[in-house]
């Protein structure tokens, strides 16, 4: 399983700094942006699990990063923790109608921070936070690394095994092979967009060894989902 990633959206050195160790510390991956243009930027680069976002950004403000995002289809579910020092009810009102999913207010226990991060993650990538994962006759434990299709256990390779928890976290959601390498092999790894061909087909092969329809679909020109 890749790392989650979180890109941390700070202005503040040392806030920064902190927040970085802890979340490298709980096994994330880390994208830094010291201002909103920034966090626009790389989030332009690559889409991240969850967002970390300070209110008050030089360029661009925190509010005006998330409004943003969520007006575009492809962003608009990212889940967006703000940071803030503002502690009044209405801006606490104003952050998460503006589209942020939790509201934290500074000075915040890094600890309380890191939980809460978990907790959206387990929304979004249930996989990665240890869960089953089960769709129709298809059972996965990301815990104990085991997977089954009616009863039967089915062998997967690492690989393999990485593509099918993106698909069962999000069935029926076409993934591009661009997404399927992002999320499964990871930014910092170059591998040809015709690997992921190569795998599906590994996976579709032990899927269907233990009878059945193939579950995946190709999308012509797109990528492919599961369902």
């Amino acid at each position: 399983m890749t790392q989650p990633t979180v890109l941390l959206v700070e202005d503040e050195p040392a806030q920064r700094e902190v927040l970085r160790y802890n979340l490298e510390a709980e096994g994330f991956a880390v994208i830094v942006a010291r201002d909103g243009e920034e966090a626009l930027e790389r989030i332009a680069e690559g889409l991240p699990d969850l967002i970390l976002l300070d209110w008050m950004l030089p360029h661009v403000s925190g509010i005006e990063v998330c409004r943003r995002l969520r007006l575009r289809p492809e962003t608009r579910s990212i889940p967006v923790i703000m940071l803030s020092a503002r502690s009044e009810d209405v801006d606490k009102v104003r952050g998460l109608e503006t589209g942020a999913d939790d509201y934290v207010i500074k000075p915040y226990s890094v600890a309380e921070l890191m939980a809460r991060l978990r907790a959206h993650l387990r929304r979004v990538r249930p996989a990665a936070a240890g869960m089953v994962l089960e769709w129709q006759d298809l059972r996965l434990d990301s815990e104990t690394h085991r997977v089954s299709r009616s009863g039967a256990e089915i062998k997967l390779g690492p690989t393999e095994f990485r593509l099918l928890s993106a698909f069962l976290e999000r069935p029926g959601r076409v993934f591009s092979r661009e997404a399927l390498l992002d999320r499964v092999w990871g930014r910092d790894i170059y591998v040809d967009s015709r690997t992921v061909d190569v795998h599906i087909g590994r996976l579709r092969k032990a899927l269907m060894s233990a009878g059945g329809n193939d579950p995946l679909r190709t999308v012509r020109g797109t990528g492919y989902s599961l369902g």
